[in-house]
């Protein structure tokens, strides 16, 4: 009788407690943040008036992805371009020509973004968590601490996913690889050199080094933009995520 009370009061308290951190999730959460970060700083040479046109071309391998709506958001933002710059449809009449291929369209965790952008970062299930430390919990509350253990791990673990299903907190992810290219100034040529390692056997590895000359210098970067929301879907965060990423692609010229 008094274990079977103590199972009901620890359930009791479980619940309270992921009631508790559902509710602060579903206030702190209640507004949509949209944040957007470049990976590396790209400067173009300033050219006259008649020069400043792009090429733009944008791809994707994510189903998901809207490419038509995402190509309506970067042409407005060109069309309010404080540096007068404009997108033209031909890429032989263009100064400048930018792909900008989406990588991820998807749910994240929220150091997702970290990762994307070249930094590392270390998940955990938080369910699992929640589990492990209700067992903790009904250890201590215990003298027969197996049977608490997982009294309590059982408990908490229960009351963290219904709760957790209730209140979600919820990070979509936005991952542009953008690559722009620049005509060189009359006279000038521009040369890559690329090195290839490739590994011709157990002994050995050949190296391959090509040239390249053409009359285009090369930036490339990435952006990644992170909508975060409590019970947030896909279809609310979008138009947001696609507004602060055709700005910035915007604002490299």
């Amino acid at each position: 009788m008094k274990n079977a009370v103590k199972a009901v009061a620890i359930l009791g308290f479980s619940a309270w407690l992921a009631g508790c951190a559902a509710t602060q999730t579903a206030i702190s959460k209640k507004d949509l943040d949209v944040q957007t970060k470049t990976s590396t700083s790209i400067f173009v040479d300033a050219v006259p008036m008649p020069k400043r046109t792009i090429f733009l071309d944008i791809r994707s391998g994510v189903q998901e992805f809207d490419r038509n709506a995402f190509k309506q958001f970067v042409s407005q933002q060109f069309a309010s371009n404080a540096n007068a710059y404009r997108l033209v449809d031909d890429p032989e009449a263009a100064q400048f020509s930018m792909v900008a291929y989406v990588v991820n369209l998807e749910k994240a965790s929220p150091t997702a973004a970290q990762a994307a952008l070249g930094q590392g970062f270390v998940g955990g299930n938080s369910t699992t968590n929640a589990v492990l430390a209700g067992a903790a919990l009904g250890s201590m509350g215990s003298n027969s601490g197996y049977k608490g253990a997982i009294g309590g791990g059982l408990a908490l673990g229960a009351a963290d996913f219904v709760a957790g299903n209730m209140v979600k907190d919820v990070t979509y992810l936005l991952v542009v690889d953008v690559q722009i290219k620049e005509r060189a100034a009359n006279g000038a040529i521009v040369r890559k050199d690329t090195a290839i390692n490739t590994k011709v056997s157990d002994d050995g590895k050949s190296r391959q080094t090509v040239s390249e000359v053409s009359n285009q210098k090369e930036y490339r970067t990435r952006i990644v933009t992170t909508a975060n929301k409590v019970n947030l879907k896909l279809e609310e965060a979008q138009p947001l995520m696609f507004s602060k990423t055709a700005y910035a692609l915007s604002g490299f010229f």
